[in-house]
């Protein structure tokens, strides 16, 4: 990722040069302009990713300024520093668009944190707006089916959507918890602030310390600088917590500190910090289970089970599996290039036998196995490979009889049936890149599609 990049525009040169310093120590790309013309001529040259204006300069004040700049690109987040501030001044600054107004002399890293706070919320706010864009095209529908047992999913859902209350998703691995939680969001009072996820399967204590609640300058070994967790990222919106039943013994008290107050710390801090975030939670475990156990906190699972949400396993929906893969079928085809892609008759019986402990997940993956490595526009039961014989004994000989190429075909094919279709975690363990692994599929289907093959 490139070094963020800001624009500071003081015509006091000790001012100026004493925060561009402090920016560039820090890891940013610094400008610097004195007059209103000079920063135009800056802006132009490098779009920085946000702009710091003293008010007054020798050409204008910084309102002038920033109605230029916002000509330019409208896009750029901009901080106003006075040494005269007025509470009139400041509501004009901020009606005429500015993000931030402040009164010199400022801190320093205070005013390092407003600037990366802003740059995050600027870049939420953009992936909220691509994501809306691509929405219809590429997001999974959590609902998608006419069981009963969905359709009831569906509808607790769009009742408590709106509320602030904690949300616990209970679901096998693979039955969509992940989207159903972004759902939750994109369709709650909170949409228009940020969505922060994490997962926390298999986590260090340490790790997850550090993820959430951040930590401070010298807070332990190798914390070189401060860095704010994904709390204060989540700060007015929503934190998805996915597997909380893995989250460690220690870190459990901290989080209900943090639901029950509304404050935390920082690892190495002594103040508190204010937070507001709406928790949503999922698991795969039962958690009542685990608090009988005493391998959970059961006065954490009453703060997150406010309500309950139940995925039913693929298994339990009938028909679904079907509505599902014609949906991931035509999504699939789009990514690759392939339109026409459907199953025959084979194809579906298998999918209405098979019994699906992956959930839907896996039906992604046995679907996207298949037309790779299929030159077939309507796939079967024997290019789904549901049943996954055991493969039959070879003699030595047969090796020796295969070209590299078929050998090299052979081999992935083993690899994609042993991680379930499952592309990325087969490019892992051939030590390739997903996308030159696609190749090389794609070269097989070819082959398989050649003159005389049927499709």
């Amino acid at each position: 990722m490139s070094a963020r990049a800001v624009l500071v525009v003081d015509d006091h040169d000790a001012i100026r040069l004493s925060i561009a310093r402090y920016f560039r120590n820090h890891g940013f790309e610094v400008g610097e302009a004195a007059t209103i013309a000079e920063a135009v001529e800056a802006f132009q040259a490098s779009r920085p990713d946000a702009a710091i204006l003293d008010y007054s300069l020798p050409d204008g004040t910084a309102l002038d300024l920033m109605r230029t700049l916002r000509g330019i690109d409208e896009s750029v987040p901009v901080v106003i520093l006075t040494a005269h501030g007025s509470i009139d001044l400041a509501v004009k600054a901020i009606q005429d668009g500015a993000d931030h107004f402040l009164t010199k002399p400022v801190e320093l890293a205070a005013l390092k944190l407003i600037v990366e706070r802003t740059l995050e919320h600027q870049r939420n706010r953009q992936a909220r707006q691509a994501g809306r864009t691509r929405s219809a095209r590429r997001a999974v529908d959590p609902f998608q089916g006419d069981s009963p047992a969905i359709r009831q999913v569906a509808q607790q859902a769009e009742r408590v959507a709106a509320s602030g209350s904690p949300i616990l998703i209970q679901g096998e691995t693979g039955t969509g918890k992940g989207v159903l939680a972004r759902w939750l969001h994109e369709h709650g009072p909170r949409a228009e602030e940020s969505f922060v996820d994490l997962n926390c399967a298999g986590l260090a204590r340490e790790f997850l310390e550090t993820e959430l609640f951040g930590h401070e300058k010298g807070a332990f070994t190798g914390a070189v600088a401060s860095k704010p967790g994904l709390l204060e990222m989540a700060h007015r919106g929503t934190l998805f917590l996915d597997e909380i039943g893995d989250l460690d013994a220690v870190v459990q008290p901290k989080l209900l500190k943090v639901l029950e107050e509304q404050r935390f710390r920082r690892l190495g801090d002594v103040r508190d910090r204010q937070v507001n975030v709406r928790l949503v939670a999922a698991s795969h475990r039962s958690l009542e289970e685990m608090a009988d156990r005493q391998q959970f906190r059961r006065d954490l699972l009453y703060r997150i089970n406010a309500i309950t949400l139940h995925l039913p396993a693929l298994r339990e929906r009938g028909d679904d599996v079907l509505l599902l893969a014609r949906s991931l079928l035509e999504r699939i085809g789009a990514e690759l290039g392939r339109s026409g892609l459907r199953l025959d008759a084979s194809g579906e019986e298998a999918l209405l036998a098979h019994p699906w402990p992956g959930n839907v997940r896996e039906l992604r993956n046995a679907l996207e196995r298949a037309v790779l490595l299929s030159g077939n526009e309507a796939l079967g039961a024997v290019d789904l490979r549901l049943s996954r014989p055991q493969p039959a004994t070879r003699e030595p000989s047969d090796a020796a009889l295969l070209s590299l190429e078929e050998a090299e075909a052979r081999h992935i094919a083993l690899v994609l049936d042993a991680h379930g279709g499952d592309v990325n975690r087969a490019a892992a363990v051939l030590g390739v890149a997903r996308s030159t692994l696609y190749k090389k599929i794609k070269a097989v289907s070819a082959a398989v599609k050649g003159p005389g093959a049927r499709g």
